[in-house]
């Protein structure tokens, strides 16, 4: 048997939580996600096998035109430290300057 060299397979997801989240328009695509409910809104991790040193964690809430609750904001990344902790810490590249 004669093994072509091509590319590696790609990797797991880092978090175990993360499920297959399918792309419908490019069915190659392996993204995977997990959200998590909390009292007005819901954390989402999102993660490319494409692109594996990128952890995205999006804040989504029905705010139309507003900005989330100062409060809310504190516990939006407490819970995201709460699910990325098996990682180890991780640097914040950006953040969304309306919170």
């Amino acid at each position: 048997m004669l093994l072509m060299p091509g590319p590696p397979p790609p990797p797991d997801p880092p978090l175990d939580v993360l499920a297959p989240n399918p792309i419908t328009t490019d069915p190659r695509k392996r993204v995977f996600a997990y959200e998590e409910e909390h009292e007005d809104w819901v954390v989402r991790l999102v993660w490319d096998a494409d692109d594996p040193e990128l952890l995205e964690a999006e804040c989504r809430a029905p705010l139309y035109g507003q900005r989330l609750s100062k409060t809310d904001v504190p516990k939006f990344w407490t819970a995201v430290k709460a699910l990325i902790a098996p990682l180890g810490p991780l640097p914040v590249e950006s953040a969304d300057p309306r919170p």
